[in-house]
Parts: C-alpha cells; sequence; structure tokens
C-alpha cells in the first residue's frame, strides 16, 4: 500500500496547521532553555548534553504535561530513547513519528534538535484544541545522544532504534569522566520510570527497539544560511549529503630551525602546508559549489618555535550529494600525499536521500498554506539519516539567523519556527489518517 493512500483530509489538515499557537510554542522552547542554561559573555547559551542531569530534567518536564491527559502515554526504550504517545483510533497501527534531540553541543543554543520535540508536542496541542482524534497514533521522540559530545559516536539513540544489533556496541563508550554509556542509559531509564511511578503517569510498557513506524517527519533548524538569505519560511528537505573524514599525517624530520640550510631539509609542516593548499584550491577552483571541503584539525610534532617539525596530522571532512565528487578529492589525496604519508578514512558515509513521497507531501504543505519555501539538502547529520533507511522518512528546516548553530548566538525568528511548524502539523494531520471529532483535550498550563 501507498505511504500516501490513507492520508487523512486537507482542510482538516489546513485547520490543525492553524491551530498552531506561537507563544505557546515559545513557551515551551525557553523553558526548555532553562534547562541547562548557561549566562556567557555574549548571551546565553545551554550546557544540556546527552543524559546529563539538565537533560533528565528537561525530559521529564517536557513530558508531564502530557503524561497527566487523557489519550497520551509515555515511554523510554532500551537506547533510552523517550516517546511521547498521542493514542489513534486504530492502537494496533503503526504510529506516525515526529521528534528529534534535546542535547547539546557542551556549549550550544537555544534551538537545534529542541525546535523538532517542541514543534512535535506543539501538534499534540493544537490538535487537542480542535478535539480531533487520528486514525494512527502519534509519536514524538526524543532521541538520545545525537550529538556525539558526551559520549561518541553521534546518533547513538536513533541508530540504536533502527539497528539494535549495534546498541552493545555503545553500551561501554565513556565519557570524558569515565561514565560508561550503559551505567548513563541505566539511570536515565529509571529516573524516567520512577517519575511516572509517582505521579501516576499512563505508561507504554511495549517500546521496542525496532518497532514498526509508518513514516518520521523531523523538524528542525537549518544550521545553515540559504533560507534566510533567500528569505524563505521553510526548507523542504530531500537528502543529507554524503560525507568522507580523512586523518592524513606527514612525515619529515626535525632538525634545528636556524642551522639547517633548505637543501638539507625534510620538513613536514611545509610538505602538509602544500597539500592542504592544493586540496582547498580544488574546492575553489572546481566549479561546484556543494562541494564543502573542511581541514578542521592541525597537529605539529614537535611543536617547537625553533624546530623544523618531524610529523603533521591534519583532517579533512569533504561533503557532496554525488559519491564521484567524493572520489574526486580522495584521488587529490592521494595524488598530493608526500611520500611515507598516510590517510586513513575516519568515516565514509554515502548520501541519504528521503522518500520522495514525504517530500513532495512537505512541499503540498506549504503550498496550502502559502510558506515560501524550496527544495534542499542538509550539510549536517541529523537522526532523520538512520530513520531514513528503516521506514519512510522526510525533514523541514526553519532558517537559522546568519547560519549560526552549536552556539549561543544560535537563533530563528519565532514566526519562522512557527511556520515550519504549521507545515508539520498539516504534513502529520494527513499522515496520521482520517481525522475525527472528539472531546476536546484541555491541555494543562505549562
Amino acid at each position: 500500500m501507498n505511504l500516501l493512500d490513507e492520508v487523512g483530509d486537507a482542510a482538516v489538515a489546513h485547520k490543525v496547521a492553524h491551530a498552531v499557537d506561537t507563544a505557546r510554542l515559545e513557551a515551551r522552547l525557553r523553558g526548555l532553555a532553562a534547562h541547562g542554561a548557561v549566562a556567557t559573555g555574549t548571551g546565553g547559551g545551554v550546557a544540556r548534553q546527552a543524559l546529563s542531569a539538565h537533560e533528565l530534567a528537561a525530559r521529564r518536564w517536557l513530558v508531564q504535561p502530557f503524561a497527566q491527559r487523557p489519550g497520551y502515554r509515555i515511554g523510554i526504550d532500551t537506547a533510552a530513547n523517550v516517546f511521547v504517545r498521542r493514542d489513534g483510533q486504530e492502537s494496533k497501527l503503526s504510529p506516525v513519528m515526529t521528534g528529534s534531540h534535546i542535547d547539546t553541543q557542551p556549549l550550544g543554543g537555544w534551538l537545534d534538535g529542541a525546535f523538532g520535540v517542541a514543534a512535535g508536542l506543539e501538534v499534540f496541542d493544537a490538535l487537542d484544541r480542535l478535539g480531533l482524534r487520528t486514525r494512527r497514533p502519534i509519536d514524538v521522540a526524543m532521541w538520545t545522544n545525537e550529538e556525539g559530545s558526551r559520549f561518541a559516536p553521534g546518533l547513538m539513540g536513533s541508530v540504536a532504534f533502527t539497528s539494535p544489533q549495534r546498541l552493545d556496541a555503545f553500551l561501554g563508550v565513556r565519557d570524558g569522566e569515565g561514565l560508561c554509556f550503559e551505567a548513563a542509559r541505566d539511570a536515565a531509564v529509571d529516573d524516567l520510570r520512577g517519575e511516572a511511578q509517582r505521579l501516576g503517569w499512563a505508561w507504554m510498557d511495549d517500546t521496542p527497539l525496532a518497532r514498526p513506524v509508518h513514516c518520521y517527519v523531523e523538524a528542525h533548524i537549518e544550521q545553515g544560511p540559504v533560507l534566510e538569505a533567500e528569505g524563505l519560511q521553510v526548507g523542504c528537505v530531500t537528502a543529507i549529503q554524503g560525507v568522507r573524514w580523512f586523518r592524513i599525517t606527514v612525515a619529515g624530520r626535525s632538525a634545528h630551525a636556524g642551522t639547517t640550510p633548505p637543501a638539507s631539509r625534510d620538513d613536514a609542516q611545509a610538505k602538509a602546508v602544500r597539500m592542504a593548499h592544493a586540496l582547498l584550491e580544488h574546492a575553489a577552483l572546481c566549479g561546484d559549489d556543494r562541494l564543502r571541503l573542511t581541514i578542521g584539525r592541525w597537529e605539529c610534532s614537535p611543536g617547537s618555535i625553533n624546530t623544523i617539525a618531524d610529523r603533521v596530522v591534519f583532517t579533512v571532512d569533504a561533503r557532496h550529494p554525488e559519491a564521484a565528487a567524493l572520489d574526486a578529492v580522495r584521488l587529490l589525496i592521494d595524488t598530493a600525499l608526500p611520500a611515507g604519508g598516510q590517510v586513513e578514512v575516519l568515516q565514509d558515509k554515502p548520501t541519504v536521500r528521503f522518500d520522495a513521497a514525504l517530500a513532495s507531501l512537505a512541499r503540498e504543505a506549504c503550498i496550502a498554506l502559502q510558506l515560501s519555501h524550496r527544495e534542499m539538502l542538509s550539510g549536517a547529520f541529523h537522526d532523520a539519516m538512520p530513520l531514513a533507511g528503516f521506514c519512510p522518512t522526510a525533514m523541514l528546516f526553519a532558517p537559522s539567523r546568519a547560519g549560526v548553530s552549536h552556539h549561543p548566538d544560535e537563533d530563528t525568528p519565532i514566526d519562522d519556527l512557527a511556520a515550519c511548524t504549521r507545515a508539520l502539523a498539516w504534513c502529520l494531520a494527513r499522515l496520521a489518517g482520517p481525522l475525527v471529532s472528539s472531546t476536546p483535550n484541555e491541555p494543562s498550563k505549562d
């Protein structure tokens, strides 16, 4: 059966979208940002790393209003992913899912993935205000450790959900203080279950990894400058571009900086600089502005001001939607690598293309709601990446002011966040199947 064979009425979805409340959305986002808020010299940042006390408190705060409403249940799985479920008329049907993550970088901004979680919960509020019940359940997911800044790698929760066999490899990973992910996971599960028992929350007893999902639509801020520069409200994301990470080691021979003549030098620094210049020049002159090439780390040994370097290690982050372009970067690396040098591939992720029908539905939502929009690629990783290999998946972007993200200055005008949330509401209302009137739930005051 086609994903869109059972969609709900567009006119009703239109009403749900317009029931999105801008002030309520902002209040939830501001309240969430208070969990881990840090005052900085230039403004307010948020330090809410995965499974920290701040994140556990934020999870409890977000789910509490829904856990006490009729028709809602709360759950947590063995990867510590949290789910808020709004029951549908046919509870055995697989859910439509949305959400994102609420963990941050060591010092991040107030939005990032938090916007996607708040947007999903705002859709619940909109449906409740209208007194509408969907055929399918709808889940809002809070994925664990998307950032990877406390436990490496990132995307742990969504990867474990879609590929349960990978969870065991994550359990022994330790943070900077030596605490293993398994212990932090267990504490998070106990924390939420304990709160549910104490307050009598409605609970999802069955939340296995890899349980069926009808489809997944994630809202997120763009984390780039494109939408703002073009004056657009929503990005309809068609794919996450491919990425390859390389670690390059260039060898030389140490010698005295003042006594060694040019002809006698084997300068690792000079050789590495020439190689880096060739890579950056290729990116600048290849004529393809879709190529993103970044030299992120640069380590020189022995690191003395008056000693010729005997070793340089640097990294290259290359991103492009087409594998051929990344192949060309690899060929250049191999060609430019000095004798005795080494290349390690740290990561090789091909482009992830989202479901065409869902991407089309996202565009239809923007047209129906008269939101300015464009199709675009994501240059960053998101939880939608592993979900895309598991169920039909798509993403919606809201603009980022000046393209800033992972920084206290991260910001998006609330009207743009509300516009993206309306597009999300329109999509979820249609995907969850025909809507019918029921007794409206009156949300508690957050």
